[in-house]
């Protein structure tokens, strides 16, 4: 299970390193909330822990940041101890709050009831297509560039074309079936929709957008997902 831990006290990530550490855990460590974005690109932690009062960006940036892309669970740990606090984390995304200073016991209880919520994440296939990783569990889409990892924003309609695809790697997908499954029945002659959303998806993970390799258009039919493709 991996933990990325973001706080600016060095001494705390010392101590919740070695703790957490000692008890099976992997923990990525950032010392504010920039570097706490960038390690969840590159990393993409199971758990977060979030100090609030981190500089260059706050814990409710950073949870507001990480709700654009991941359902991973956010644990608030943090020296302010009002209820305006507590509800404001929690409001923008955040899954529990831990209030400074805390027993290691409480803590690791807190950890235990979250690591519960973690999806089973081999039922969620992680695919790559050429400098992309698909990743269906977390929402997750990330380009590698010369200057590390990118994430790549999809909208939910997106999401769910993109999902269906590839859930069905290799297979034909009608268009009446995306259709259905996306906006109902009652839209099945639609098609104009799927050309749009294809067309936003190819511009997005696509190489050519003008040259698709993984999006594959079956004329007359519907589409089709392709992993593995020879370079044209």
């Amino acid at each position: 299970m991996k933990i990325l831990i973001a706080d600016d006290d060095p001494q705390m990530l010392r101590a919740l390193r070695v703790t957490l550490g000692a008890r099976g855990y992997e923990i990525i460590t950032a010392a504010n909330g920039t570097t706490a974005i960038n390690a969840a690109i590159e990393h993409r932690p199971d758990i977060f822990m979030l100090d609030l009062g981190m500089p260059e960006l706050d814990g409710i940036q950073v949870i507001q940041a990480l709700r654009g892309w991941t359902q991973a669970p956010i644990l608030v740990v943090s020296g302010r101890a009002g209820a305006a606090d507590k509800v404001e984390a929690l409001d923008a995304g955040a899954d529990d709050y831990v209030t400074k200073p805390f027993s290691i016991d409480e803590l690791l209880a807190r950890l235990r009831a979250l690591t519960r919520r973690v999806p089973n994440q081999e039922t969620f296939p992680v695919t790559m297509i050429a400098d992309v990783t698909i990743d269906l569990g977390a929402k997750f889409i990330t380009r590698t560039t010369a200057n590390g990892a990118e994430s790549i924003r999809l909208t939910p309609t997106e999401w769910k074309v993109l999902t269906i695809l590839v859930r069905n790697a290799g297979k034909l997908v009608t268009r009446q079936s995306l259709l259905t499954e996306i906006w109902g029945s009652e839209h099945v002659t639609d098609t104009g929709y799927l050309r749009l959303y294809i067309a936003q998806l190819r511009k997005k993970i696509e190489p050519d957008p003008n040259r698709p390799r993984y999006l594959l258009t079956e004329a007359g039919m519907g589409y089709r997902f392709r992993p593995e493709a020879d370079p044209r």
